[in-house]
């Protein structure tokens, strides 16, 4: 499976598709590149539609590199252009010769992650043993890690990380199986991480208030999850400045706050009747939250950091949250183990929850790119305007 994506003039006679490289930082444009033939296990995915993930504006702005070499140094775009995107639906175009359970014209999601299992490992790393695949001792990520994502016609991976789904959703839909994986992912690493107060604990053990902080896609999400998958029924608040995301915010179940507008610490003891939240999850990616914690927190309270991006907070800003004795969980990426068949479980549980209409994706989706040539546009600053919740470029129906 190729890596390069070279400028057309060094493809001939190779088979080429049209992607959008990401060159240098904040310099993207569509390109003819290689098309990754696919190897025995493989299946090659003509892409539908494509998520744009605030991981994905985190490396287009140079504030994050994740393709690093063997000594955790990156590498730079301008030696290897990258080929974003990882929030995937799609088609099959093409199976390899092995692959018996899947077919041209089938309706999927992908697993963008490479692990033990997906790269045909005989013997697995003590972390897909044990469930945490995106942990993988060999782990490489479509999209993210250097490898080709899904900004292009075509994706080719593992066809053990091919999960078919059904027609009851679209395509955009369907795209955004991968951020409620990863909500799916961090909510069971709540489960497993214990702490002193449970979402599903004793009277006294028990979470009665969450702060979300940030209503962004995840932060909605985790809103949607908590309500109607957890039955968490205790107070749920957001803090968010975007009017429109509060207003979805209290339609899927929380109660809101601007924090521009009022003191969070002051608002949260206000409604807690002093108690604070005994669970505070960052999906904000904001340095604010850490500044503003010792006042969010109860002590021996836990804190979920999804949320990648902080910046401009000292170090000393940690010395009161550590004197609350916290729980801190740091839940990363959507996989999270294995069906019997080898297909990732977190997706499959993410894909059912979509498809049973638990989840609701649909209202999250504000911005939508119909072509590869209107995604470099897309990446160049509209995801700062008012109004933008989620952007999904749709690169044909299925």
């Amino acid at each position: 499976m190729t890596n390069a994506v070279s400028p057309s003039a060094q493809l001939a006679g190779v088979r080429t598709m049209r992607a959008s490289v990401l060159y240098d930082v904040a310099r993207m444009e569509v390109r003819d590149v290689p098309r990754p033939e696919p190897g025995p296990a493989d299946v090659v995915v003509r892409v539908t539609a494509i998520g744009l993930c605030g991981t994905d504006f985190h490396i287009f702005d140079g504030h994050g590199n994740y393709h690093t070499d063997r000594y955790g140094r990156p590498v730079p775009l301008t030696r290897h252009p990258q080929v974003l995107g990882h929030e995937i639906a799609g088609v099959i175009e093409e199976t390899g010769p092995a692959v018996r359970d899947l077919k041209v014209g089938d309706a999927v999601i992908l697993d963008q992650g490479l692990n033990c299992l997906s790269l045909g490992r005989d013997e697995r790393c003590e972390y897909c043993t044990t469930g945490d695949s995106h942990q993988c001792e060999y782990y490489e990520e479509h999209g993210i890690t250097g490898i080709p994502g899904g900004l292009a016609e075509f994706v080719t991976v593992p066809a053990v990380n091919v999960v078919r789904r059904s027609a009851t959703l679209s395509d955009e839909e369907a795209a955004l199986t991968e951020p409620l994986a990863c909500i799916v992912h961090s909510c069971d690493g709540l489960s497993r991480a214990g702490g002193r107060y449970r979402l599903q604990g004793t009277s006294d053990r028990r979470v009665r208030t969450t702060l979300v902080c940030g209503a962004g896609p995840a932060g909605l999400l985790f809103v949607q999850y908590l309500r109607q998958v957890l039955a968490f029924d205790g107070r749920l608040i957001v803090s968010e400045p975007d009017p429109a995301k509060r207003a979805l915010a209290e339609r899927f179940g929380a109660e809101t706050l601007d924090p521009r507008a009022d003191s969070l610490a002051e608002t949260v003891l206000e409604r807690t009747g002093g108690r604070r939240a005994e669970l505070v999850i960052d999906a904000s990616g904001s340095a604010q939250v850490f500044i503003d914690l010792p006042g969010l927190l109860r002590k021996q309270g836990t804190v979920l950091l999804y949320a990648h991006g902080q910046s401009g907070a000292d170090l000393g800003v940690l010395n009161n949250i550590q004197f609350k004795e916290p729980t801190l969980i740091a839940p990363v990426g959507a996989s999270g183990g294995f069906d019997a068949d080898g297909r990732p479980r977190t997706y499959r549980e993410a894909l059912r929850l979509l498809e049973e209409g638990r989840i609701a994706v649909g209202p999250l989706i504000t911005h939508r790119y119909r072509s590869l040539d209107a995604v470099p546009g897309a990446f160049a600053g509209v995801h700062r305007r008012a109004g933008y919740i989620k952007g999904v470029a749709l690169l044909g129906a299925s």
